[in-house]
């Protein structure tokens, strides 16, 4: 008959493995707190949610940082880690949250939404990532991934009187469960074949399962269901509509933050699990980053609204991220830690832009509402010009950074005569330069609205401090990446290790 442990062994148990889901538990409890806070503020008071949801970041931030160190704590029977790759992008996911507190609160001001739900929610959403950065186990896999899933599909469609964003969450959700649905079977599929859930043992038993059905099988399941997570085509329908018809916050959120849980998923899964086997998946990988980048681009080129533009725009970066794991090389590996990281402070800025023009009866998502800006505001003008020029991979940039190392990836493995895809490697390098050539073209038609259109909306444009602050943030750190790269290098560099 099956006995309970003693009370202070369970207890005993929970005190030591929950340090290393410290930080996530702090975004946990602040947010349900925050939810109970919600009965007792003043329905025009709704500045202490986000006032409280940004303390429950940087508590947890603060116990993220006391608990950095180079060994790993392993903790639940070995079904999460917290090593310098979870560390690493468990910062990035709390420091988008951040800024995305900051760029929602006048956000939601005007579009009469203001409510505790909103930044609960957020910070439901980022415990669920920082879980999927830290999983080692396929079923902590799953349940952080619908954490992070369920909170956003909510998030999406938080504008309730819209259709536009009713319809986007709906369409989200749908989609969203049937890549979930597909990446389950996998790793059914997964288990089945190797016995057990945890992916370093998966890692050991695929080298003795070379040729399996089942296990190939399973691989482009998975494969199949994260590109979904990250809007690699042709799994990326969603991305435009869910992108236009979410609240412009929450659009920035999802582009960074939601795309890097993805990639850090992907990263574990495919370095871990299935580093072995990689003969299998690297083909078709390739054309998947070659038609990512290509179909993101040009369908950029044709739209006016700013948001789906920028929700193609999306779509082509996260072929340039699997231009990284295609390497499959430790290059590779922090080439894609460095673009995520360079992406996310670049774009968050260009949504705070967005955010920023948005005014009563001007929407601010059309490439128009640009027009005159410069004549306007010209610092703003300037800014958005070094966000644009940093998304494009100009130097002295932090894009450009992030794109010289991915293509350093790449042109290390086509340049290796004994590598078996040496050649593909050639071709994924020459397309990938001639789509940053043709992104070009989309991003400067804002630049020509800004600089060289003249006005035909005028109206003053209401600054707030939380905006300031995230564009301040996002524009300085943006430069630094580019201008003084090597310490981002290096973080990028030891954050990545354990995968290797």
């Amino acid at each position: 008959m099956f006995e309970l442990p003693p009370v202070t062994e369970a207890w005993e148990f929970l005190q030591k493995n929950s340090v290393a889901i410290g930080p996530q538990l702090h975004l946990l409890l602040w947010a349900l707190g925050m939810l109970i806070i919600d009965f007792v503020i003043p329905a025009g008071r709704k500045a202490v949610s986000a006032l409280l949801a940004l303390g429950g970041i940087v508590m947890a931030g603060l116990q993220l940082y006391l608990l950095r160190s180079s060994s790993p704590i392993s903790a639940f029977y070995d079904t999460v880690v917290l090593d310098s790759f979870a560390t690493f992008f468990s910062a990035l996911f709390l420091i988008a949250a951040a800024v995305t507190v900051f760029i929602s609160y006048r956000y939601l001001e005007i579009e009469n939404e203001q409510h505790t739900e909103y930044y609960a929610l957020l910070l439901f959403a980022t415990s669920g990532m920082m879980f999927m950065a830290a999983a080692l186990d396929l079923i902590t896999i799953f349940i952080s991934l619908e954490l992070m899933s369920i909170s956003t599909y909510v998030l999406v469609g938080f504008l309730r009187r819209r259709r536009r964003s009713n319809e986007a969450s709906l369409k989200y959700f749908l989609l969203g469960a049937f890549s979930t649905a597909i990446i389950l079977y996998g790793m059914s599929l997964l288990y089945g074949v190797s016995g057990t859930t945890n992916l370093i043992v998966i890692g050991e038993q695929a080298k003795l399962l070379q040729g399996n059905t089942l296990l190939i099988l399973a691989v482009f399941t998975i494969m199949a269901g994260l590109c979904f997570k990250v809007a690699a085509a042709p799994f990326h329908m969603w991305a435009p509509d869910a992108y236009e018809g979410a609240p412009t916050a929450v659009t920035g959120f999802m582009s960074v933050a939601v795309k890097a849980a993805a990639f850090a998923l992907f990263l574990r899964i495919f370095f871990v699990a299935f580093h072995e086997v990689r003969g299998i998946y690297v083909p078709l990988l390739v054309a998947v980053s070659i038609l990512t980048m290509t179909w993101g681009n040009v369908a950029a080129v044709t739209q006016q609204n700013v948001k789906r533009m920028l929700a193609y725009s999306s779509i082509s970066h996260a072929g340039y991220v699997l231009m990284g794991l295609v390497a499959g090389t430790e290059l590779g590996v922090i080439a894609s830690a460095i673009y995520l990281l360079a992406y996310t402070f670049m774009n968050l800025g260009i949504w705070a832009v967005v955010i920023l023009l948005r005014r009563q009866d001007i929407s601010g998502e059309q490439v128009e509402d640009f027009d005159g800006l410069y004549s306007r505001h010209p610092s703003l003008a300037i800014v958005m010009l070094i966000f644009l020029l940093s998304l494009a991979g100009i130097p002295p940039l932090g894009g450009f950074i992030a794109k010289y190392f991915v293509f350093s990836a790449i042109i290390e493995v086509a340049m290796d005569p004994s590598q078996p895809y040496a050649s593909l490697m050639v071709w994924l390098a020459v397309i990938g330069v001639i789509n940053a050539v043709v992104s070009l073209y989309y991003y400067f038609r804002i630049v020509y609205a800004m600089f060289i259109q003249e006005e035909y909306q005028p109206a003053p444009l209401s600054f707030s401090a939380g905006l300031l602050t995230a564009i301040a943030i996002t524009g300085i750190v943006t430069l630094l990446i580019g201008i003084y790269p090597q310490p981002f290098i290096n973080l990028a560099r030891a954050a990545t290790s354990p995968l290797l």
